[in-house]
């Protein structure tokens, strides 16, 4: 069986290539497997591989979920919301979940949930800040599994409809490269009341860190280092910590 695994941020990086070909033997492998037979293969990028994810057609895989040719593999290392193409925009059907590499506004998000009967509407933006501690950011670059990082856009929206019935929500992520001040992420959420539109933004912004195929590379004066999940072990199938 002939796969070919697709990887992202460091772990492209590490291993100098964004499409892995991989041979199995047999009709199938389960996630865990690859991982196992991965880890083989390129010890060099154990660490990094010991702790992503199989994706399996779009999807998180648990890690007995068999893997049989055809299917669309990814190995997805922690998120933490590279480089991006030239005009990216990649948009939902419905319009409310957008991924792109230019610049984005809030009143354009924002215009999206507004609603007659909505007394609550709040607009989280994510921006890029200079200063962490004494390090010095230059910009930061974002790199994304886009059709899978929109459908967890998806996801959360409707995830979001379902914990607080009535709220709109949209989302819209920047990619490539992303300057100190700049605009990196927008989530705009209204509701009927102000207390559901403060906890369903809470949400939202907590489980696209968690669980959205989007990664965050600091550039410094000095060096560089791509993000990850940075609040212990990780697992994107979990609900967030709100």
């Amino acid at each position: 069986m002939q796969l070919d695994i697709r990887l992202f941020a460091g772990l492209a990086e590490r291993l100098q290539t964004s499409v892995l070909p991989l041979s199995v033997e047999g009709e199938s492998i389960t996630a865990d497997g690859l991982k196992q037979k991965l880890t083989e293969l390129y010890p060099e990028a154990a660490a990094q591989i010991s702790v992503s994810f199989v994706a399996v057609n779009q999807n998180y895989a648990p890690g007995d979920a068999l893997i049989t040719e055809g299917d669309e593999v990814a190995l997805i290392p922690p998120v933490s919301g590279g480089d991006g193409s030239s005009s990216v925009q990649e948009t939902s059907a419905d319009g409310l979940y957008c991924i792109t590499d230019q610049p984005l506004s809030v009143d354009e998000v924002t215009s999206k949930v507004l609603d007659d009967n909505h007394g609550a509407t709040l607009s989280f933006v994510g921006t890029t800040r200079e200063m962490t501690g004494e390090q010095r950011t230059v910009h930061l670059e974002y790199d994304a599994y886009i059709p899978m990082a929109l459908a967890q856009l998806e996801l959360i929206g409707r995830e979001i409809a379902e914990r607080w019935p009535g709220t709109r929500c949209a989302i819209s992520h920047r990619i490539g490269t992303v300057d100190v001040k700049e605009i990196s992420v927008i989530i705009a959420v209204s509701t009927g009341h102000r207390e559901a539109c403060y906890e369903a933004s809470r949400y939202a912004i907590e489980k696209l860190k968690q669980s959205v195929p989007i990664w965050k590379k600091e550039i410094w004066e000095d060096g560089s280092e791509w993000k990850g999940h940075q609040k212990g072990p990780w697992d994107p199938t979990l609900p967030p910590s709100v």
